[in-house]
């Protein structure tokens, strides 16, 4: 059962007992730090004038006892607010990593997957710095503050009204640019959104930018982008930085009134001289604890942005792990219902399709990019699901079916597949439960066994980042092992084969009809020849079916079908004559 908090306070609360604790050690070093002053004001007023030495020893030693308690008890209440801060934020991150990873496809495109990893990155770092603040200084300084000013008032009422009149300006001030100041962080977080999109696309393309030469181009695009974070930034700093100045104007002019008017009062000898040097002393410790407070209120707004925005993705809807039991009674391994669809909600990329695949058999899928043909993958695998109609599974509404039960019954190659930086046989082997033997087998069928044994280090080989050192027809082979090596219900290959010369394309179909015959398959695929024997073979036009059947029907009926295939069997042809292009 999952037991994540739904919210930000929801990870706060279980540490409230430990963080009162933390606060309890931060009073008690801070009360310490208080009594300095007010012992050497005795000290100047009292002991002095007597010249008593022995109790200037004794208030001396208390004044040490009590800064070696500060300093302990600061040190220590440092320690455990670091820990408690760094500990929610783990946790924090981790279920913000889980909960990304188990929304919908619907709702990862609501969000992006550049403000998911920014949520993930920057605004658990600006929540931490918040929590580790509010536990360091958000208790110390208040105390600082107020006990300041009880301690003055206890030395002089009168000064102490100084001080009082100043705390609601302050206080008032730094509230209006707080609020305002979290808008604005909200926004820059946004903006960094955009940023972290457009790094990934240069990162992908880095290739492609270099070989058409856009260098430059791509250089002054993130240049804009660049530059609008520093506007945004610089206007949330700008407003932020106002609260400094302000507090530090009020402050001083409090310190010049409380000289004045204390001057005035120890020449008429109503109060002592040393009550005015604790009076600077205390003003001093005041001043230094309405600027931490300030510190506070920056990083607060920074902050409360950051968890709002996480926020929103704890608090995103998940897909339902399993609904009521669906079942339809057939002989179809796999069934698509009058099944409409579209991408968050706009014109339909697939409109009533409907068609029926029995066990073992081959449903071919082709048209232009964009005609819906992975829409229809996406469908199978309940990446997204249908508006209207249904996709069923020997029966049962895939709805019904158990995420983990469903997956079970796929091998996949995707278009967006990707091998890890790892030896060749873990990632085929992908932390799944799968015997040595399987996975040879899958290669050999695959027809990526011959290259694997041609490297040095045979399935121990190991990969660069992104498979750098594999071509780009070696990659879809060890993608299509990967997917064949745990023996799926069903094969799904989505343009997989696009990378294959001819030759090594028809032996692969060859092999998987041999050794899969009861895998029924599904394969999206550019190349008529790829899907020309299936069982079924569906012709995409911008989400709409325009035909349906099989190879010789097609030819007869769908005009779409015949002149893609008359122009791809005379390259086919040339291609095979020539012994083909092997990657």
């Amino acid at each position: 059962m999952n037991t994540r908090p739904k919210t930000f306070g929801g990870y706060v609360k279980p540490k409230l007992l430990l963080m009162f604790g933390i606060m309890i050690i931060k009073f008690t070093g801070t009360f310490a730090e208080l009594l300095l002053p007010s012992l050497l004001t005795h000290m100047v007023d009292d002991i002095a004038p007597r010249k008593a030495v022995g109790e200037m020893f004794i208030f001396g030693g208390i004044m040490i006892v009590c800064a070696v308690i500060a300093l302990v008890c600061n040190v220590a209440a440092n320690r455990s607010a670091s820990k408690v801060a760094s500990g929610i934020t783990r946790q924090i991150r981790h279920d913000v990593y889980e909960k990304t990873i188990s929304l919908s496809c619907e709702e990862t495109d609501r969000f992006t997957v550049p403000t998911l990893i920014s949520r993930l990155t920057s605004d658990t770092y600006n929540v931490h710095n918040m929590l580790l603040m509010a536990q360091r200084i958000g208790v110390r300084a208040p105390i600082l503050a107020v006990g300041g000013v009880i301690m003055t008032s206890l030395l002089d009422p009168v000064l102490t009204l100084v001080l009082v009149g100043l705390m609601p300006v302050v206080f008032i001030s730094v509230f209006i640019i707080s609020r305002v100041g979290i808008r604005l962080y909200t926004g820059v977080q946004k903006n960094a959104d955009g940023m972290v999109s457009m790094l990934r696309e240069h990162m992908e393309g880095i290739r492609v930018i270099k070989a058409l030469s856009k260098t430059e181009y791509e250089k002054n695009r993130f240049g804009e982008i660049n530059s609008n974070i520093y506007r945004t930034e610089r206007k949330a700093g700008i407003v932020t930085g106002f609260s400094g100045p302000v507090l530090n104007l009020f402050l001083n002019l409090g310190l010049v009134a409380v000289i004045v008017i204390g001057a005035q009062r120890v020449a008429n000898g109503l109060m002592e001289p040393g009550v005015i040097i604790a009076f600077l002393s205390y003003f001093t410790i005041i001043l230094n604890a309405m600027m931490m407070i300030n510190r506070i209120f920056i990083n607060l707004t920074k902050g409360l942005a950051s968890a709002n925005r996480i926020n929103e993705v704890l608090t995103a809807p998940e897909e339902r792990e399993c609904e009521d039991e669906d079942v339809k009674e057939g002989e179809d391994h796999i069934t698509f219902e009058n099944v409409t669809f579209s991408y968050l909600k706009a014109k339909n990329n697939l409109e009533d399709l409907s068609f029926g695949l029995k066990k073992g058999q081959t449903l071919g899928i082709i048209g232009a990019t964009g005609s819906g043909k992975s829409t229809i993958i996406s469908l199978l695998l309940r990446f997204y699901k249908a508006d209207k109609g249904a996709v069923r599974i020997n029966g049962r509404n895939i709805n019904s079916i158990p995420r983990n039960e469903l997956y079970a019954k796929f091998g996949s190659a995707l278009q967006t597949d990707f091998l890890m930086s790892d030896t060749i046989y873990e990632n085929i082997r992908f932390e799944r439960d799968v015997s040595e033997e399987l996975i040879h087998d899958a290669a050999v069928c695959a027809m990526a066994d011959g290259f694997i044994r041609e490297k040095t280090d045979g399935y121990n080989h190991l990969l660069n980042v992104k498979a750098a050192n594999l071509s780009g027809g070696q990659k879809q082979r060890l993608l299509i092992t990967r997917a064949l090596a745990a023996e799926p219900e069903i094969l799904i290959m989505d343009d997989s084969c696009g990378g294959l010369d001819y030759k090594t394309d028809a032996l692969l179909r060859q092999n998987l009809r041999k050794r899969y015959a009861e895998c029924t398959k599904v394969i999206v695929a550019q190349r008529i020849s790829t899907v020309r024997q299936s069982d079924l073979i569906i012709v995409m036009e911008e989400g709409q079916v325009v035909g349906m059947g099989k190879h010789d029907d097609l030819m007869a009926s769908c005009e779409i079908y015949r002149e893609t295939a008359n122009a791809q069997m005379e390259i086919e042809e040339k291609a095979m004559s020539e012994g083909g292009n092997a990657q």
